[in-house]
């Protein structure tokens, strides 16, 4: 099979023919059919995250099950599926008796211990695929496994109250879902973008009012949570003196910079500053059906595996609007 390797940390991804593998023991394989590109492949690429190399990237993959290894029961060929982050894990340690997977130190992951999506074929760990509404074509279905479903988890985690309003800093892959997820939600929703270009467009995802930085949050009455999916630290510290008093704002973009907060904000307002991940199945169980219902759209440039590396370049480089999706 055709697979998007990634030979060496820093290095070009190459498309090379490797080994189509067979599902073990409670695997199955899946003919990937759309797999997006996330920046946090650049990341690994770039040696920010731990792993190893060679490595098949790639964790946000959708496809059919055409295979299915020894003592799976509970999913069949022919069904369609997507594969989050987290596969597997000790089911050990006192987080996963806690029913809080994401905190294992031995998870497997998807594009991490598991190769990834950037493939045409991938195993995947049986009790970790989910089913795809059938109404959600491949291509939406797959950014939702990585960008729709943190920013759901981030605002469901934020558990904002009736009549409180929620901003959204960084309208890129992440943000142009945040703001349809809020807006879905039913909740007034802000766009904090710096670039008027995308003012049009913003709007026609539904936000109510753009400002251009945490000043004009706070000329705009402010905002009782802010989703924070730029990879800017800076641009999110700005927006936290646009929080009303109680206000949360929910870290999801990275960067290795720290994040500046004067205690005097916290104290005063008695803000708080979450850290939010992919927060729990049923939340990516939610945001699939959003999708499914047409509230939320991904936006998104598709390309070819053979020209991934295309794909790649243009994601690193910012200048995707929004998502990257490679279509098998």
């Amino acid at each position: 099979m055709k697979a998007a390797v990634v030979p060496a940390m820093h290095s070009k991804w190459e498309i090379r023919e490797v080994p189509r593998p067979e599902p073990g023991p409670n695997q199955v394989l899946i003919k990937i059919r759309a797999s997006g590109i996330c920046y946090t492949d650049i990341h690994q690429t770039g040696g920010e995250l731990p792993g190893t190399f060679p490595r098949i990237l790639g964790h946000e993959p959708a496809g059919e099950i055409v295979a299915i290894g020894l003592g799976v029961i509970t999913r069949k060929v022919g069904d369609r599926v997507g594969v989050p982050w987290v596969q597997t894990t000790c089911g050990r340690c006192e987080w996963c008796k806690r029913g809080k997977p994401m905190f294992c130190e031995q998870q497997v992951g998807t594009g991490g211990a598991m190769q990834g999506g950037h493939a045409e074929y991938m195993l995947a760990y049986a009790g970790a695929t989910v089913l795809l509404p059938d109404a959600l074509p491949y291509e939406q279905a797959a950014p939702i496994f990585c960008a729709g479903y943190t920013v759901w988890s981030g605002l469901r985690w934020a558990d904002p109250q009736p009549g409180e309003r929620v901003a959204v800093v960084g309208i890129g892959g992440l943000g142009h879902l945040a703001v349809q997820y809020a807006k879905a939600a039913g909740f007034e929703t802000i766009a904090i973008s710096r670039s008027a270009d995308k003012d049009t467009l913003i709007r026609q995802l539904g936000a109510d009012e753009i400002v251009r930085d945490g000043q004009g949050l706070t000329r705009a009455g402010g905002a009782d949570v802010i989703l924070g999916t730029s990879n800017s630290t800076d641009a999110m510290a700005d927006t936290i003196q646009g929080l009303r008093p109680d206000g949360r704002l929910v870290v999801m973009g990275f960067e290795t910079k720290p994040l500046q907060v004067s205690p005097g904000d916290l104290i005063a307002r008695r803000i708080r500053i979450l850290g939010s991940m992919q927060n729990g199945p049923e939340y990516l169980h939610e945001a699939l059906e959003i999708a499914a219902k047409g509230k939320v759209k991904v936006i998104a440039e598709t390309y070819r595996l053979d020209e991934i590396q295309k794909a790649y370049e243009r994601v690193e480089k910012g200048q995707v609007r929004f998502r990257a999706v490679v279509v098998n």
